[in-house]
C-alpha cells in the first residue's frame, strides 16, 4: 500500500521550489538533505518528512507562502506525508489508521476497559502478597504485561523494516546510530538554525518551550521505564520483591520520572492548543492529543497511586494505573510515540548519507 499520490505530489512540488530557492539552507537537518537531491522519489520524500520536526521556522521565513502563487506550506506538506507514512508503515496497518481517526475515543475506551478488567480480576489476585500484590499477584502481572511489552517491540520492528525499505537505505554502522542518538537526545532540530528555538506556538516568535517539553517527556519516560527494569532486576536477581521504600532506586526513578512526564505532557498539550493547525498534518490533531494525554495519564495515575497507595482507594487507583499502562503499551505502535523511532531511523539514514 502506497502513500496517497496527491500528498506526495504536493510535497514534491514544494520540495522542488525549496530546492531552487535555498533560502532556508541552515534551518534544520531537512534542508541540507533536501538540497542534496536532484529528483524527489517517494522514498526521498518520506525520509525528508520524518527528518522534519515541524518547528515551522521555514514557513515564517518563506517569501513564497500564500498569497504568493507558489502557496508554499512545507511544514504541512511534510507533516501530511509523515502522518500517512506512519499509518501506511504501521503493523498492522488497519490499527494505525483507526487510531489516527479516533484516537481520543480509542485511548479512553482502552484505559477504562482495561481498568475494569483489572478491577474484576482483583478478587482472584490476592494470594497473601504485600502492597500491590495483595490486589493482583506478581505472576498475574507478569502474564499480562510481558506480552503487552513484547508486542510493541515486534510491531515497531516490522514498521522500521518497512521504513528502511521505503527510503531505500542501505546498511548503516554503529557510528551512524550514535550520531542519530546524540541529535535526538539534544533535540538539535528543535533549537532552530540559529539556536533561538522554533516557531511552533506563536507565529514567528522564537521559543525553546517545545524543545523543553519534549525533553521533559523523554527524560521523564526513561526513568519510569528504568524504575520498572530495576525493580524487575531486584525481584529476580537479588531476591528483593516489592514493595520498596521511599528512598529505594525504583521509587526515586519512578517519582522523578513521573513528575517530569506529567509536566512535559501538560506543556505539550498547552503548546498544541496554541499552535496553528494549518501548519500540521490534516486530521492528526485528535490522535496527537490522545497520545500525549494517554502518556500524561500514565504518569499522573502513577504519582497519585504513590501518594495514596496506603489508603482504601489503592485497589481502584491501581486498576486505573495498570489500565493506562496496558493501554499505552498496546497502542504505542499506532500513536505518535512511534515517531521517536521513525525520527531516530531518519536521523541514522541522514548521518549515513
Amino acid at each position: 500500500m502506497q502513500l496517497q499520490t496527491d500528498l506526495l505530489q504536493e510535497a514534491r512540488r514544494q520540495a522542488e521550489i525549496c530546492n531552487a530557492c535555498r533560502y532556508c539552507e541552515g534551518y534544520c537537518s531537512v534542508f541540507p538533505a533536501l538540497h542534496a537531491e536532484r529528483a524527489f522519489s517517494d522514498g526521498a520524500l518520506t525520509q525528508l518528512a520524518n527528518l522534519c520536526h515541524n518547528c515551522r521556522g521555514c514557513f515564517y521565513a518563506c517569501q513564497y507562502t500564500a498569497p504568493h502563487e507558489f502557496d508554499l506550506n512545507l511544514p504541512q506538506a511534510l507533516a501530511n506525508v509523515r502522518q500517512e507514512s506512519w499509518e501506511d508503515l504501521a503493523f498492522p496497518r488497519a490499527a494505525g489508521k483507526a487510531f489516527q481517526k479516533n484516537g481520543v475515543l480509542i485511548a479512553v475506551a482502552a484505559v477504562l476497559g482495561f481498568a475494569l478488567l483489572f478491577w474484576a480480576a482483583r478478587a482472584s489476585g490476592s494470594q497473601g502478597g504485600e502492597g500491590f500484590y495483595a490486589v493482583l499477584s506478581h505472576n498475574a502481572m507478569v502474564a499480562i504485561f510481558l506480552p503487552a511489552f513484547l508486542f510493541p517491540l515486534v510491531s515497531i520492528g516490522v514498521s522500521l523494516r518497512r521504513y528502511w525499505r521505503r527510503v531505500e537505505a542501505g546498511p548503516f554502522s554503529a557510528a551512524h546510530l550514535v550520531v542519530a542518538v546524540k541529535q535526538a537526545a539534544h533535540m538539535k532540530d528543535l533549537k532552530g538554525g540559529h539556536g533561538d528555538g522554533c516557531n511552533f506556538e506563536d507565529e514567528d516568535r522564537f521559543s525553546h518551550a517545545r524543545r523543553l517539553a519534549h525533553q521533559a517527556v523523554m527524560y521523564g519516560f526513561l526513568p519510569c521505564f528504568a524504575a520498572t527494569s530495576v525493580a524487575t532486576l531486584m525481584h529476580y536477581a537479588l531476591a528483593m520483591p516489592a514493595p520498596y521504600g521511599l528512598l529505594s532506586l525504583p521509587k526515586l526513578l519512578g517519582v522523578s520520572g513521573g513528575l517530569l512526564l506529567v509536566l512535559g505532557c501538560a506543556g505539550m498539550i498547552r503548546l498544541k492548543l496554541r499552535s496553528d493547525r494549518a501548519l500540521g498534518a490534516r486530521g492528526a490533531f485528535g490522535g496527537e492529543i490522545a497520545f500525549v494525554g494517554l502518556l500524561g495519564v500514565v504518569g499522573f495515575s502513577g504519582l497519585v497511586l504513590f501518594a495514596l497507595g496506603q489508603t482504601a482507594a489503592m485497589p481502584l487507583l491501581l486498576a486505573l494505573h495498570l489500565g493506562a499502562v496496558l493501554a499505552f503499551f498496546l497502542l504505542m505502535p499506532f500513536t505518535k510515540m512511534a515517531h521517536g523511532f521513525y525520527r531516530l531511523a531518519a536521523l541514522a539514514v541522514n548521518a549515513r548519507n
